[in-house]
């Protein structure tokens, strides 16, 4: 585990595997360990490089409230302590404007992006009365975490893995207030001025049955990047928790060509 100072926090990350790097870049909740099930698919042929970043509990900082070029300054400060030049990333939910922010931002750090299952802008109403409503459950810890496990995955889903499995997930988000503070920035968020900017190869991933970011948002962001690939999955958000095989699959595809 390595540690950067950048700004106000400190960020750790984790470097598993070896190859040409790839940046996994987590969304809100606990941080990079939501990757660790899909870890031994990628290390075999990539050295994975696992950012924990503000808001998540291994990250520190001063409590402020969030800002996407925040969480992209330390996503680019991680590549370039990590590998020193442009890396492929990837970003699921909170983490794919993030990496879409990082990437325009610093388009001489990404070679290939990925953004997963995010969003451009608050806009819709529908994601607005979602982040309030799970930031309104905070106070009451077992219900913030089922609803976030109730919405994160499709009912098919739910109804495959079986009941002990649905009440084990429950616990994996705690309201934490590194969390709350990302759930808040996701109300406020709006890189739709960045992605001009985005010069990268880049393969938007959608999730059709998505209930936390519904599949519009996903299908916007893809609109919104001049020249990028779109591919859309039959899951709900958490679509590598779902389709493992698939995503990955899909994933290594587009990073993979010459």
């Amino acid at each position: 585990m390595t540690t950067l100072t950048v700004g106000n926090a400190r960020v750790p990350y984790r470097t598993e595997g070896s190859g040409p790097a790839l940046v996994l870049v987590h969304g809100a909740g606990p941080g990079s360990i939501m990757w660790d099930g899909l870890l031994d698919r990628f290390t075999g042929h990539r050295t994975v490089i696992l950012p924990d970043l503000s808001g998540s509990v291994p990250a520190e900082d001063d409590g402020a409230p969030l800002a996407i070029e925040t969480l992209a300054a330390q996503v680019n400060a991680v590549i370039e302590d990590a590998v020193g030049g442009p890396a492929d990333v990837v970003g699921f939910s909170l983490g794919a404007p993030t990496v879409a922010a990082a990437a325009a931002l610093r388009p001489d750090l990404v070679r290939r992006l990925v953004p997963v299952a995010g969003l451009t802008n608050a806009s819709d109403e529908y994601v607005r009365q979602y982040m309030t409503t799970w930031l309104d459950l905070a106070g009451v810890p077992d219900a913030f975490g089922r609803f976030a496990t109730l919405t994160a995955y499709s009912r098919a889903f739910l109804n495959q893995i079986g009941h002990d499995a649905v009440e084990e997930s429950r616990t994996f988000m705690q309201p934490t207030d590194g969390l709350l503070r990302q759930i808040d920035l996701v109300r406020r968020l709006d890189i739709r001025a960045l992605l001009p900017r985005i010069t990268a190869p880049t393969l938007v991933v959608g999730a059709s049955r998505d209930q936390t970011i519904p599949v519009e948002n996903h299908r916007e962001m893809f609109a919104a990047i001049a020249g990028s690939e779109y591919a859309e999955l039959d899951t709900g958000h958490v679509a590598m928790a779902e389709r493992p095989e698939e995503f990955t699959k899909l994933v290594l595809d587009f990073l993979d060509r010459p």
